[in-house]
């Protein structure tokens, strides 16, 4: 065993890089995220958007005006300019679907989709749009983007590197009051499809697929008086056939916090293996605050020791550069995206698979949602 000295806290937390990073890419959408997570990580890392256009016109000149774009009126508008290669959707999930279907259908000079999360409204019609793009030779990846925050990926690195050994029991335990999009109202949707879809997608980049889910949800009482839905607090639990058992409670109620309390509000995870812990922060609910997410681990492999590497980066806007990246770095290699669409329909199944738990109050395996047997 070697000393301490040379145990190497060298974690893989960053993204992987294209060699080509000029592939020009037009913008649809123009909302907080584009205007202030894609754009500024892109130009950070170097990549190359060069236009926008969203439903509201001088609303795509202003984020131009400030990212150096070209503005358009209409995104078919900017998808007749043939120098375009990359388009990244980020528009509401029930306008994503037609969105894409005519960049497939119009533009066949298009090479690469990057469409926000959720991908669609729902497992069947991201399954319509995986069919789209692989029968139009188009690659398709899904912006999963907690998958590059930083500390999630330091931890893959050391299951990867078997520092916590097997798995036994993982959680997330997120307290937090997220800013709703005027657009969730005609769904319906609060936490399920927009947050814990993180959260659901985060343990499938680590664990893999789990056999089944059990959820379980109540209104959320600050959001309930805004609009009527079910899935406000979600609690939820994954089950593994290796024995590994995933939790998370989602709760965007958190206490009241915006009716005079005060505040207790954070994301914390954890992992406990069979020769290691991990436990990590994720920095986003300080937010406009530049709050890297945290990592602290011990080993067997070096008992006695709790180890905290930090970084700089954090996850808004920074680990945005990851989805776009990785969709790079497929087309410059004829690789699958690390998020690409097919994958990413496993956890659309498993989203869905959550609300089906809750309608029928029982535990739904992954392959009922996907039709395996």
């Amino acid at each position: 065993m070697t000393g301490l000295a040379e145990f190497s806290l060298d974690l893989d937390y960053l993204p992987r890089l294209p060699h080509d990073r000029s592939p020009a890419i037009g913008c649809i959408g123009a909302g907080f995220i584009m205007a202030d997570c894609h754009l500024v990580a892109y130009r950070q890392a170097g990549f190359n958007p060069v236009a926008i256009a969203s439903r509201n016109p001088d609303h795509a000149r202003q984020v131009a005006e400030r990212h150096g774009l070209t503005a358009y009126d209409g995104y078919h508008q900017m998808l007749e300019n043939r120098d375009l290669q990359i388009v990244d959707v980020a528009v509401p999930p029930d306008v994503q679907f037609e969105v894409i279907r005519q960049i497939v259908e119009r533009h066949g000079h298009i090479r690469g989709i990057l469409a926000q999360k959720p991908l669609g409204v729902n497992y069947a019609q991201a399954a319509e749009i995986v069919r789209l793009c692989e029968s139009a030779g188009i690659v398709l990846a899904v912006n999963q983007n907690m998958r590059y925050d930083h500390s999630i990926r330091a931890c893959k690195s050391l299951l990867e590197r078997r520092l916590l050994g097997d798995p036994v029991f993982a959680s997330i335990d997120m307290r937090a009051i997220p800013h709703w999009m005027p657009w969730q109202q005609r769904q319906g949707w609060v936490t399920l499809r927009i947050m814990s879809i993180h959260h659901l997608d985060t343990f499938r980049y680590l664990f893999g697929d789990p056999r089944r889910v059990f959820a379980s949800v109540r209104p959320d009482p600050r959001t309930a008086a805004q609009f009527e839905h079910r899935d406000g607090i979600c609690l939820y639990i994954l089950e593994y056939d290796s024995q590994l058992r995933a939790a998370a409670w989602d709760d965007v109620w958190t206490g009241p916090a915006r009716e005079g309390a005060e505040a207790d509000i954070g994301i914390r995870w954890r992992v406990e293996g069979t020769e290691g812990l991990a436990r990590g922060t994720i920095g986003w609910p300080n937010y406009p605050h530049r709050t890297p997410s945290t990592l602290d681990f011990t080993t067997c492999h070096r008992p006695g020791y709790w180890f905290q590497p930090r970084w700089n980066e954090v996850w808004f806007p920074d680990a945005f550069v990851g989805p776009m990246a990785q969709l790079l770095c497929a087309m410059e290699q004829g690789t699958e995206p690390e998020i690409s669409g097919r994958d990413n329909l496993r956890t659309m199944a498993l989203v869905d698979a959550c609300y089906l738990s809750v309608e029928q109050h029982r535990a739904v395996e992954l392959s009922e949602l996907l039709g395996e047997s």
